[in-house]
Order: C-alpha cells, then sequence, then structure tokens
C-alpha cells in the first residue's frame, strides 16, 4: 500500500502534447478513478505510472521513491488491460503463474500463491482449465488474480469492464472492490464509465484534453461540478444561462430567462462578480413537480413528452421556448394530456452556478 505523488507530469507525442503538468497526490489504499472521454489522457497516464511511457516532464513517485524512469519491471505494479491478454495455449494456473515464474520465485511457493491468488477472485476450481473456455467475466476474474499474485504496490486497471455486458459489469465492479480493499491496494482504475466511476471510487479525476478539471469525491463531483465540462460529463444536467445579480457569502443569485434562481457556486475558490454571465446547472432529479407556485426557485411550464419507466417517469418540461429534463423518482406519473400549468421547483443547494 502506497501513496502516488505526479508532479509537473507532461508527456508529449510529436505535436500532440497529451499530458499537460498535471499535478496529482493519490492516497495509500485508495481506489482512485481516472474519467474522462476518449482521448482525454486517462490511459497515457496509467501507462505514464506503469512504466511504459516516459514523460517528457515531471515526475512520478511511489511513496517517496522516485519511479519516473524506473523500467515497468523493476516498479512491482500490477497492470490488467482492457483485453485481459491472457494466453490461450496455458491453462488458468499458467496465466496467473506468468508473471512469478519471470521472477523466478520457487515452485512450491508459486503454487501456493497461485491458488490463492485465484480463490481471492473465486476461481479456485478453474486451475486447469484453458482461458479459451472461460466467460468473459471468468476471464476478468484470472486477469485480476494474475494481476495480484505478484503482490504489486499498486494495481492499475485499463477499462477492466468494457468488454462484459451490462449484468456481469455491475458484479463486477463489486468484486474489484472487495478485492482491492482486502488487500488493501493503491488502485488506479481507467474508465470512461461514469457509473462505474460514482459507484465504487473513494476519489476521482475527471480529465479533458490531458488537463485535470476536478478531483474528489464521487457524491462531491457529481453534486458540485467545478465547470461545465464535468457537469456535462458525469451524469446529465439542464444548463440555464444567467447573470449574476446578487451574491450574499456562498449563496448567488441569478438572474435567468425562466427567472431569478438562487444558487451555489460549483468553485468556490473562484469567486463570481456582479453582472458577470453564468451557466446555471441543475440535475434532472433534483427537479420536483408541483401543481402550486412554491417559494423559492421555481419555473412555470407544461409537460411534453414523457417516458414512465417504472420506478422513474422522465419528462420533457417545457417552460417558454426551453426545454428542461426532469426525473421523478417513484412518480405518480402525470399525464400531459391532462393540460394544466405546473411548476418545476428546486432547492438553491442543487442549482449550481458555473463559470462559462
Amino acid at each position: 500500500m502506497i501513496s502516488i505523488r505526479i508532479r509537473n507530469l507532461t508527456k508529449r507525442f510529436g505535436a500532440v502534447t497529451a499530458l499537460h503538468q498535471l499535478d496529482l497526490t493519490i492516497n495509500p489504499g485508495e481506489l482512485f478513478f481516472l474519467l474522462g472521454p476518449s482521448g482525454c489522457g486517462k490511459t497515457t497516464l496509467l501507462r505514464c505510472l506503469a512504466g511504459f511511457y516516459i514523460p517528457d516532464e515531471g515526475s512520478i513517485f511511489f511513496d517517496d521513491a522516485d519511479v519516473t524512469r524506473l523500467a515497468p519491471h523493476k516498479r512491482n505494479t500490477g497492470m490488467m488491460f482492457q483485453s485481459y491478454a491472457l494466453w490461450p495455449h496455458m491453462s488458468v494456473a499458467e496465466n496467473v503463474a506468468f508473471g512469478l515464474v519471470e521472477r523466478k520465485v520457487a515452485p512450491a511457493e508459486i503454487r501456493r500463491r497461485v491458488g490463492e491468488a485465484l480463490e481471492s477472485v473465486r476461481m479456485g476450481g478453474y486451475a486447469d482449465r484453458r482461458t479459451n473456455q472461460l466467460s468473459g467475466g471468468q476471464q476478468q476474474r484470472v486477469a485480476l488474480a494474475r494481476a495480484l499474485v505478484i503482490r504489486p504496490r499498486c494495481l492499475l486497471l485499463d477499462e477492466p469492464l468494457s468488454n462484459l455486458d451490462a449484468k456481469l459489469r455491475l458484479e463486477m465492479r463489486l468484486e474489484i472492490r472487495r478485492v482491492c480493499k482486502e488487500f488493501n491496494l493503491t488502485t488506479v482504475y481507467v474508465t470512461h464509465d461514469q457509473k462505474e466511476a460514482l459507484s465504487i471510487s473513494d476519489r476521482m479525476a475527471v480529465l479533458d484534453s490531458g488537463r485535470i478539471l476536478q478531483v474528489g469525491a464521487p457524491d462531491a463531483v457529481y453534486r458540485r461540478p467545478s465547470c461545465k465540462t464535468v457537469a456535462n460529463f458525469i451524469g446529465e444536467t439542464d444548463f440555464i444561462g444567467g447573470k449574476v445579480v446578487g451574491i450574499d457569502g456562498g449563496t448567488l443569485r441569478v438572474e435567468t430567462a425562466l427567472g431569478l434562481f438562487t444558487g451555489v457556486a460549483g468553485d468556490p475558490a473562484q469567486p463570481f462578480g456582479i453582472n458577470e454571465v453564468v451557466t446555471l446547472s441543475v440535475r434532472p432529479e433534483c427537479w420536483r413537480l408541483k401543481r402550486e407556485r412554491p417559494p423559492g426557485n421555481a419555473v412555470p411550464g407544461r409537460i411534453g413528452e414523457s417516458i414512465y419507466l417504472g420506478e422513474v417517469a422522465q419528462y420533457d418540461f417545457i417552460a417558454g421556448g426551453a426545454h428542461l429534463k426532469v426525473l421523478e423518482m417513484n412518480p405518480r406519473f402525470l399525464d400531459p394530456a391532462a393540460g394544466g400549468e405546473l411548476y418545476a421547483a428546486v432547492a438553491p443547494e442543487d442549482v449550481v452556478v458555473l463559470r462559462n
């Protein structure tokens, strides 16, 4: 269990700068996610941690040891690839043992550790099978066991669930978290799947164009995005343009085409000014539909299209010329044909003010 410190890290590929002077600290035993769209730099950063890429500038520390230019096999990291990279001509046990054989571990110790690793991922009865005889979920467990068996200082996972179906992904999310916490592993996990990151990470970093936009716990990043890019990437949101007309401590009043809103700053470290043009971010599930106008933030309108999904109803709420997406949990489904004016209300703490 180690800490990982990244300082002023830059990586270029020809004229393209994939990582721009990144600074990041990952705590010992943390399950840390690198999240962002394709091409944002998250896999490049993971490969720098593994030693497959050498950065052009900056440093990487495992605890107090500078590993920036250390060869991959000397870093003792466990790497799990998106494709799993299992050898079809080897048995499950031989695949898991490969790293130990390369390290010239004694045969008796190899057998013991391979057995322990397979048991830890609930594959103890599959040691003699070929990997091409396994399901996708079983192959994923074997790849995880192979990464664990060398007793790595940290675990690096590159979109490990992308090849699994939706149901199996749900199961393996929890399994990966269980294993990482059971082994007290500092884990860096790359994905573009927001649900994976929100459901099992301790903290996450959202990247875009080689830069870190925000770092924080899943609920903090989701509820308080620091910019429009983060708000748009993590989950769904309604954006409403406006202008700041009042500031009272951490509370801002914003005039919009839909009326006056009271909200909170997405990034408190960068104060807003009066008359500054801003964007409001409101998550669809934060709206509450009312028949009578409530006090506070409320928008009059009507329901356009609607979808009933059982546990949730999704409405297209039309307010003037704007369309707001509203999600109602445990809905008493509202029939658009019934007509009549409604109000979409939202609490001030759920209105996040973002800089344009």
